[in-house]
């Protein structure tokens, strides 16, 4: 709905108030999965990586499951572990990774988005 303005010494104007300003105070973001919403932040992969690491899994277990590389895994999880996001510990043989703290964080506050 436009306002219409004849203050004196200004020129008659219509002024039309900005669209979308009522949702400028809503706590919930667009709509977004908590995937999605890593995505934009960490890329698809990485933050496949890290969601599917709610429990601890080796570096074959997770290229297994989501299909990916054993090669491509390990530069991911390469890069998660230097960023603090995730973290490995020695059992025999296996390597398992899992979330630290912060990569915890990082998931938790992808979900308060969506």
């Amino acid at each position: 709905m436009p306002v219409e303005s004849h203050g004196e010494p200004w020129p008659k104007a219509l002024v039309y108030p900005a669209r979308g300003t009522a949702t400028l105070w809503e706590r919930t973001a667009p709509s977004l999965d908590v995937r999605a919403t890593l995505a934009a932040l960490l890329g698809r992969s990485r933050a496949r990586l890290l969601t599917e690491l709610a429990t601890p899994a080796s570096t074959t277990q997770l290229s297994r499951s989501l299909g990916m590389a054993p090669g491509a895994v390990g530069d991911h999880l390469a890069v998660l572990r230097a960023s603090g996001l995730l973290a490995r510990a020695r059992a025999g043989r296996a390597v398992p990774y899992r979330r630290t703290a912060l990569g915890d964080a990082q998931i938790e506050g992808a979900a308060r988005q969506v």
